[in-house]
C-alpha cells in the first residue's frame, strides 16, 4: 500500500525516465512469446471496441470513474496479448490499440491528479505508438504530454512537445489532432505571456478544426470537438488576462458541453467564465458562474474539475470578506475537502 501511494504521489518531471521506459517496453515486446493462441485482427477489434466504452466513461464521468476497471481490463486482457505470437500486420494494429488504451490510462491518471503515474503511462503509450508506425497516434500522445507539462509548470516543455507533434503529422492528415496541438501550444504560450503567439495559435487551431471530419478521424480524436477546443482557447485567454476573449470562448464551450451533457468540460469552462468576470471586477456574475462550476464538478470524479473550483476561490481572495465570496467558499467546502 505504501509503495502504491508513493508511486501515485511521485511528481511529474520533464523528460524523466524516457530511456528506461523505452528499454523496458522493447524488452517486453521482444521477449520470447508465451504459449497461447496466435493473436488475430479480430482480437484487436475487440480491444478497440472496449476503448470506445472507456473513453466515453472518461469524457462523461471523469478520469476517476472508470480508471480501476480499465486498469484491470488492460492487465488481464490487453497487455498479455503483447506476449503472444502474431503477424507483422497484427503486431502493428495491436500496438496501436494498446497505445490508445495506455494513453487513456495516463489521461485518466492525469485527470485524477496523479501526475507521476500519468507521465509513466504516456511515455509507454508513445513508445507503443512508435512501434505501431501510426504517426497521428504518436502526435496525439505528444499532445497529452504537452498538456500535462504546461499544467504542471513546464510551458516551455509543453510547447516543444506540441511542435514535435506537429512535425509528426507532416506526412499524415489528422485535422482534429492538429487543432488540438495548436490549442495546447496556445495554452503554453499564454502561460509564457506571449500574447501574439497565443492569438496566432488559436487561429491556427480554429482553421485546422474547420477541416476536420469526424467520420474520417480515429476514435481517440472523438473528444476533440467544439466544446473542448473553445474551452482550451478560453483558458489560454484567461491566462493572458484577456477577459472578453476568454468569456466569448467559454460561453461557446459551455453551450456545446451542455448540449452533450458533458459535466467536466462544462465545469472547467464555467470556471474560466467566472475568472473572466473576476478580471472585469464583476463579482456578482462571477459568483453565478462559479456556483454553476460547483454544481457540474459534483457530477464527475475529476481532480481537474475540483482544481477549477479552487482556482476560482483563490482568485476571489482580493475581494475580501464579501458575502458572495463567503457564500461560494461555504458551498465549495464539502467538495474541496473530499
Amino acid at each position: 500500500m505504501d509503495r502504491r501511494k508513493f508511486l501515485a504521489a511521485a511528481p511529474f518531471a520533464a523528460a524523466a525516465g524516457i530511456g528506461p521506459s523505452r528499454d523496458w517496453l522493447l524488452n517486453t515486446l521482444d521477449q520470447k512469446p508465451e504459449s497461447g493462441p496466435r493473436v488475430r485482427l479480430e482480437d484487436v477489434v475487440h480491444v478497440r471496441n472496449m476503448f470506445g466504452v472507456f473513453q466515453d466513461t472518461d469524457v462523461m464521468q471523469g478520469g476517476g470513474s472508470g480508471r480501476l476497471l480499465l486498469t484491470q481490463y488492460m492487465n488481464e486482457h490487453v497487455y498479455p496479448l503483447l506476449r503472444r505470437t502474431y503477424s507483422d500486420t497484427v503486431r502493428r494494429a495491436l500496438c496501436a490499440a494498446t497505445a490508445e488504451q495506455t494513453y487513456l490510462l495516463g489521461w485518466m491518471a492525469y485527470d485524477d491528479g496523479e501526475h507521476g503515474t500519468a507521465q509513466r503511462f504516456l511515455i509507454q503509450a508513445l513508445r507503443l505508438a512508435e512501434e505501431s508506425q501510426d504517426a497521428a497516434l504518436g502526435a496525439h500522445v505528444l499532445a497529452g504530454m504537452a498538456d500535462q507539462a504546461t499544467l504542471t509548470g513546464n510551458p516551455e516543455e509543453g510547447r516543444r512537445l506540441t511542435q514535435a507533434g506537429r512535425h509528426g503529422l507532416a506526412n499524415v492528415s489528422s485535422p482534429a489532432c492538429l487543432a488540438d496541438l495548436w490549442a495546447l501550444e496556445a495554452r503554453a504560450l499564454a502561460v509564457l505571456g506571449d500574447k501574439n503567439g497565443t492569438a496566432r495559435a488559436v487561429v491556427k487551431s480554429e482553421t485546422a478544426f474547420g477541416h476536420a471530419d469526424p467520420a474520417n478521424e480515429p476514435a481517440w480524436a472523438k473528444f476533440i470537438d467544439a466544446a473542448y477546443l473553445h474551452g482550451e482557447h478560453a483558458n489560454a485567454f484567461r491566462d493572458l488576462g484577456q477577459a472578453e476573449n476568454a468569456a466569448e470562448h467559454a460561453r461557446q464551450s459551455i453551450q456545446h458541453a451542455r448540449d452533450q451533457n458533458r459535466a467536466r468540460r462544462g465545469a472547467m469552462s464555467q470556471a474560466a467564465l467566472a475568472v473572466s468576470h473576476l478580471q472585469k471586477k464583476d463579482l456578482e456574475a462571477a459568483h453565478s458562474a462559479s456556483v454553476r462550476t460547483l454544481d457540474l464538478a459534483r457530477r464527475v470524479k475529476s481532480s481537474r474539475a475540483v482544481e477549477a473550483v479552487q482556482d476560482v476561490q483563490r482568485r476571489m481572495i482580493p475581494f475580501g470578506a464579501h458575502p458572495l465570496v463567503a457564500d461560494f467558499n461555504e458551498r465549495a467546502r464539502v467538495l474541496v475537502a473530499a
